[in-house]
């Protein structure tokens, strides 16, 4: 095997736990910025050497709201479209039952998205936290379950 095959594959155990379709316990949500969802899912996909994150989910007011973002999960800042928010994002395989993502602005990291499975890699516990202009900082957390 190649060097770059076995970091390859280095770097897939490092996230292969975290694949697949999660289901929000909406029970679990501690939200500090806006109102928890009422239910949601939380998919985590390979396209090739990308992580695709498609989040679903249906809000306080019972509206249904989509977002998604891939990135290599090397680590590394890549380009990314959103507007004022963010304009680089990064997407790190920490370790087995760690994968975190960051949104960057100008260079300062705006949100950062820890998401740690539990020993039995049945739950994951997803922890978001957004610095506000200002330098107020935002906590949210909620627990998912692996639905496949």
């Amino acid at each position: 095997m190649s060097d770059e095959a076995a970091n390859s594959e280095e770097l897939r155990q490092r996230y292969a736990g975290f694949l697949g379709l999660w289901l929000l316990d909406p029970t679990s949500c501690d939200y500090e910025q806006g109102e928890p969802p009422r239910s949601g899912s939380y998919e985590i996909r390979e396209d090739g050497e990308r992580l695709v994150f498609t989040m679903i989910w249906v809000d306080a007011e019972g509206q249904e709201q989509k977002a998604q973002f891939s990135g290599v999960p090397d680590g590394r800042h890549e380009p990314f479209g959103g507007g004022d928010l963010a304009d680089a994002l990064s997407v790190t395989a920490v370790s087995p039952r760690e994968l975190t993502s960051a949104a960057f602005y100008g260079g300062v990291e705006r949100m950062t998205a820890q998401r740690q499975l539990d020993e039995s890699g049945a739950a994951m516990r997803v922890v978001q936290l957004v610095r506000l202009p200002d330098g107020t900082k935002l906590l949210n957390q909620s627990i998912y379950h692996r639905a496949n």
